[in-house]
Parts: C-alpha cells; sequence; structure tokens
C-alpha cells in the first residue's frame, strides 16, 4: 500500500539502493547507525491534501523523498507517476516540500526526506494519519412487528478513528425518547409506545455525524380511545362519534341495539376517517332515540363501545358519557364469532 512509483528498472530495492548510493552516500562514506533522524506526525483527514515538509539549507548537495521502498521524487526529477503527488511551487534553497492531494487511506504511513549534507546523511521521516469521516455503512431495514414481539436492530460504521454509534428512538408523538449506545439494539416484548423511527447516528468528531433512520412499525389491536353519547332534538343534524387508535388502521361497524346499520339506509350516514368513525342523523326521530355500538377492529382484534343518543329531559350522566347497554358484550361476542372467519 501507498504512493507508487512505476520505474522502467527491475527491482524497487535495486532502485533505493542505487539512489542511496549514487545520490545520497559519496565514495568512501559508509552509512552510519548514528546519522541524523529527525521524525514528524502529520495528520490529515481523508480527501484533504497534505504537505511534507522537508528543511534544508545550502551545505545540502543532494535530496530525495521516498515512500517506503518508492522514489518519489530525486532532486527535482519526479520519479513516481502518481498525478497527486507535486514538488511544491515555493520550494527554495531552504525547503524541499511535497503535495499529496486527495489523500485516501493506503497513503498513510511513512515518508522520509533523505539528504546529503557536509558528506554527511540525514533523514527526516514524516509519518501520514489518515482520518477517515464516520460513515454508515450498514443499517436494518424498516420493519413492522406484532405487539409482544422482539425487534433487533443493526447499525454498522466504519471511521477513523473508530466511530461511535447511539440510538435515538423518536415515537410518532414525541413522548417516549431514548439514547443507547452501540451497534445492535434489542426491543423485547416491544409495545406500540415504542413505535416509531430509530436514529442510528455515527460520528467520530472527524465530520458532521451520519445519520440514518429505521422505521419500527408495531401491529396492536383497535383501542377506542373516544365514544361519547350525544343529546339532540327530535329533526335536528345528530352525529355520533367513535375514534380508535389501531395499527393497521381499524375498520367500523354501527350496530343499533343488535342490528346493524350500512350507510344510506334508514336515514343514516356512516363517515369513516382515518380512526374515526361517525353515524349521522341528519333529521333525528323518535325513533332513532337509543342504544348504538360502535364497533371497531382489525387483523390483530376487536373492540366496542356503546353510545347513546338521546332526546331532551333523557336520563344522561353529567359527561354525556355513554353507558354500557345489558346486552353489549352479547354483540360484542356475536360480532366477534362474525369476524372470526373474516380475519
Amino acid at each position: 500500500m501507498g504512493i507508487s512509483g512505476h520505474l522502467a528498472v527491475p527491482g524497487k530495492s535495486l532502485v533505493v539502493l542505487g539512489l542511496k548510493l549514487l545520490f545520497l552516500v559519496p565514495a568512501g562514506v559508509p552509512a552510519r547507525s548514528g546519522d541524523s533522524v529527525l521524525k514528524d506526525n502529520i495528520t490529515v483527514r481523508q480527501g484533504d491534501s497534505a504537505v511534507l515538509k522537508c528543511n534544508v539549507d545550502n551545505k545540502v548537495s543532494r535530496v530525495a523523498w521516498l515512500n517506503r521502498t518508492t522514489i518519489l521524487f530525486a532532486g527535482n526529477d519526479k520519479w513516481s507517476q502518481d498525478p497527486r503527488v507535486t514538488l511544491m511551487d515555493n520550494t527554495t534553497i531552504t525547503e524541499y516540500s511535497i503535495k499529496i492531494q486527495n489523500v485516501d487511506i493506503h497513503d498513510e504511513g511513512p515518508y522520509i526526506c533523505s539528504i546529503l549534507m557536509n558528506k554527511k546523511p540525514k533523514s527526516i521521516k514524516v509519518h501520514l494519519i489518515v482520518q477517515v469521516p464516520a460513515r454508515i455503512t450498514n443499517i436494518s431495514k424498516d420493519v413492522t412487528v406484532n405487539e409482544g414481539s422482539t425487534v433487533n436492530l443493526m447499525c454498522l460504521a466504519v471511521g477513523r478513528p473508530e466511530a461511535n454509534i447511539i440510538w435515538k428512538h423518536h415515537s410518532p408523538r414525541g413522548t417516549h425518547k431514548f439514547v443507547i449506545e452501540g451497534e445492535h439494539l434489542e426491543l423485547t416484548a416491544i409495545t406500540k409506545e415504542q413505535s416509531g423511527s430509530y436514529e442510528c447516528i455515527a460520528s467520530n468528531d472527524i465530520s458532521s455525524p451520519d445519520v440514518r433512520t429505521v422505521q419500527v412499525t408495531v401491529n396492536y389491536p383497535p383501542f377506542i380511545s373516544k365514544a361519547r353519547s350525544t343529546g339532540t332534538p327530535l329533526g335536528q343534524k345528530g352525529v355520533l362519534q367513535c375514534e380508535a387508535s389501531a395499527v393497521p388502521r381499524a375498520d367500523f361497524e354501527w350496530y343499533k341495539e343488535d342490528r346493524r346499520l350500512f350507510n344510506g339506509l334508514n336515514g343514516v350516514k356512516i363517515e369513516n376517517q382515518g380512526k374515526q368513525s361517525m353515524l349521522v342523523f341528519f333529521n333525528v326521530s323518535e325513533e332513532d332515540y337509543g342504544n348504538y355500538t360502535c364497533v371497531a377492529m382489525n387483523n390483530m382484534g376487536i373492540t366496542n363501545a356503546s353510545i347513546i343518543l338521546y332526546g331532551p329531559g333523557a336520563m344522561h350522566d353529567v359527561n354525556g358519557a355513554a353507558v354500557l347497554p345489558r346486552c353489549s358484550e352479547c354483540l360484542l361476542l356475536s360480532v366477534t364469532l362474525l369476524h372470526a372467519l373474516k380475519f
């Protein structure tokens, strides 16, 4: 790995040895273990440019840049064929620096500026460190599960330094949030409150965090959250409302006593919109007063609520809340049996 120099000479090691013999070490001056060696580290972010500096003076007779066993420059002569490596334009008699553009991982490693000065060899060793911004490479796909199931989410990331991963949960209502660290997130006996988006955030302080999202959908049976009795005078428009939360979205049916009502028949209209169903009476008559049952169902389950349409002077509680009739449990049982085959 590293910056390569393609030379028309067999054996890179022979070329380097020849360079040392011809350029750096004059005849009769052996290289010694005590030769001066200066070390420096340069840290560069992936994609940026790196400048490797080598200070010289007028006593220097020969100079060259090497990357491991590869010769990059010998004096002003470029030996490397990598177009990203250039000799700095501001090179003077006191500076001999090279520039590497668009630095990548394989450029990391040791670089040596070899100098021959007063017939004595000197080396300046520069170790190039390449930092890589955190990047998510693999993440779980969106998932739909039934309430009570176990969900395992995974998020893998790379980076130098090593990426740190945290999970953030955002529920549809924004009421259930947490932060957990690690590549894997396990949700046991998941509830409907744990549905929503799960953000994987990978960071290592090299650049802005990389963020990806997994959507978790939790199926659960209907829960009727709104069902209020209503008082309406004769001849007026009356509306009974029933609202049910469910995933998948609930289907609605309306009953008066044990008789199912259909849209457009018997002077009533059924309007379903989202999680709400309305039973509309355009001209309330005496026969319309009484108990009605809203039934909400999906493939996870079924539930119902009793609602009363009453006239002036009828008995009802101060909140207008629905009072369950004696036969509501019988109706729920019968509806449950009727729809058991359907689901």
